[in-house]
C-alpha cells in the first residue's frame, strides 16, 4: 500500500478535527505516523513521517486472538476508548486517589483518567453517565488509539 498525499491530508484533517496528537498506521512493511507537535509561541503543526519499512523487531500490541476477540464482544456496558496513543494513568499523581474505580459512579464530563502523550497530560472525560464495571488497563501501561480503557453501564 502506498500512502497517497490525499490520504495523508485526510489523516491530518482527522487529527485537527478530533483534537488528536498522533495517528500511526501500519500496512505490512510500510508504516506512517502523523503527529501534531505543539510549539511554544506559535500554532500547532502537523508533521508526517515518510513511509518506511517497519523493522521486524518493532514492539507493538499483540494481535488479538479469536478467544480474546470473543471475550471483548461479551463485555457489558459502553466502552470508554483512548483518543490517542500514550501512557494511561488512573490518578493525577502517584500519591493521589484514582479518578474512578470499579463499582464507582461517573457522570458525563467527569475525568476518568489521564493519558500522557508527548509529555502532555491529557484528561480523558466520560461521555456518558453510569457505573464503572471494568477497568481494562493497568496504571502506567501504554495505550493505543481506540483501545478500550474501561466499560461503563
Amino acid at each position: 500500500m502506498k500512502f497517497e498525499t490525499d490520504y495523508i491530508e485526510k489523516l491530518a484533517k482527522i487529527i485537527k478535527e478530533q483534537d488528536l496528537t498522533e495517528i500511526s498506521l501500519e500496512d505490512g512493511e510500510q508504516a506512517i505516523t502523523l503527529r501534531k507537535d505543539v510549539v511554544v509561541a506559535s500554532a500547532p503543526a502537523v508533521v508526517a513521517s515518510a513511509p518506511v519499512a517497519a523493522p521486524a523487531a518493532v514492539a507493538s500490541a499483540p494481535a488479538a486472538t479469536p478467544a480474546q476477540e470473543a471475550k471483548e464482544e461479551k463485555k457489558s456496558g459502553t466502552p470508554i476508548t483512548s483518543p490517542m496513543v500514550g501512557t494511561f494513568y488512573m490518578a493525577p499523581s502517584p500519591d493521589s486517589a484514582p479518578f474512578v474505580s470499579v463499582g464507582g459512579s461517573v457522570k458525563q464530563g467527569d475525568v476518568v483518567c489521564i493519558i500522557e502523550a508527548m509529555k502532555m497530560m491529557n484528561e480523558i472525560k466520560s461521555e456518558i453517565t453510569g457505573k464503572i464495571v471494568e477497568i481494562c488497563v493497568e496504571d502506567g501501561q501504554p495505550v493505543e488509539f481506540g483501545q478500550v480503557l474501561m466499560y461503563v453501564e
